[in-house]
């Protein structure tokens, strides 16, 4: 063999081998962002890590969304898709929680181009367009789930979206093993909502007044009366829903009222996450500040965690 050949030979066999080890789907993966990235039992773990360090006073949500979501990415014969039902009042983690959801399942979290996140008062705005918005989401559904079937969807707001749009999506969500070759099993749906909230602070008011402790509070506690209650709800965009009725929903998650003690938590992980040292008279007079309910007993922030960021700005001179 002419050496300048075999040199070409050597070159060539070289570059196959190295055109191969980078088209290796989990080294491509490494540098560029792929459908299904993240291991699901390493996504599982990320969960169940993040939701202990990050999320205070939500013993329900934790124990219910990681049991939920990693028994669902470690079924590899899933029946249907995984429905999540997040609610109660503002500032108590549902955004939150859905984002960390987003984050445990792809790098770029949120910003992940198989996470579509949807805001009634945004994208749906106008009642008298409700069937244009039926077509344009089951479109985008259906498109989204073809090109990656570990699609997550977030629909935030559902307390103001119009009634009967969500039902448009009940297909996806049903026990259909195929829908015009597609097939939804390993799509995840999770829903946003303030309905229900009163009947979750209902609930855990008669815990604390009884002289039980807020841990105590079981699923089984609040889940059937929570999903009737959000049925029910004509405010609410599950309002007689399909979702509801051929139970399509796995969870009713709730979020309880945060107290004062949790703000306290807020305030002090929002100070160290941006490099500060913890001021305790700073993070006592900002959950001092907030405002509480009920008026009589004032055990739970009405904002929840909400203006946390925003007060620290007001405090340190960031």
């Amino acid at each position: 063999v002419e050496p300048i050949s075999l040199g070409l030979a050597i070159a060539g066999a070289a570059a196959s081998a190295l055109t191969g080890f980078i088209s290796y789907p989990r080294l491509y993966c490494y540098f560029r962002e792929c459908c299904l990235q993240l291991h699901d039992r390493r996504a599982a773990a990320a969960l169940q890590e993040n939701l202990d360090k990050k999320l205070f006073g939500q013993h329900l949500v934790n124990k219910v969304v990681v049991k939920a979501v990693k028994g669902f990415l470690n079924n590899s014969n899933a029946k249907k898709p995984l429905a999540l039902s997040l609610h109660g009042w503002t500032g108590t983690g549902k955004n939150f929680v859905s984002k960390i959801v987003a984050e445990s399942i792809y790098k770029r979290g949120l910003q992940s181009k198989y996470v579509h996140q949807f805001v009634a008062t945004l994208h749906f705005p106008h009642a008298h367009s409700i069937n244009v918005y039926k077509d344009q989401l089951q479109s985008w559904i259906r498109g989204n789930v073809s090109i990656c079937p570990r699609s997550l969807f977030i629909f935030d707001e559902m307390d103001k979206m119009h009634a009967g749009l969500i039902d448009s999506i009940k297909p996806f969500l049903d026990y259909y093993e195929l829908l015009d070759g597609v097939s939804y099993r390993q799509a995840i749906f999770i829903f946003l909502s303030n309905a229900g909230a009163e009947k979750i602070t209902e609930l855990a008011l008669d815990f604390w007044r009884n002289g039980k402790a807020r841990e105590d509070i079981q699923l089984t506690d609040m889940q059937n009366a929570l999903s009737v209650s959000v049925f029910n709800n004509k405010n609410s965009g599950f309002w007689h829903s399909t979702l509801i009725d051929r139970n399509l929903i796995d969870y009713f998650v709730p979020f309880l009222p945060l107290e004062y003690k949790h703000v306290k938590m807020c305030v002090r992980v929002e100070i160290e996450s941006r490099g500060y040292v913890v001021d305790e008279d700073i993070l006592t007079r900002i959950a001092d500040e907030m405002t509480y309910f009920p008026r009589e007993e004032r055990i739970y922030s009405d904002k929840g965690c909400k203006t946390v960021d925003a007060k620290l700005d007001y405090y340190y001179d960031f």
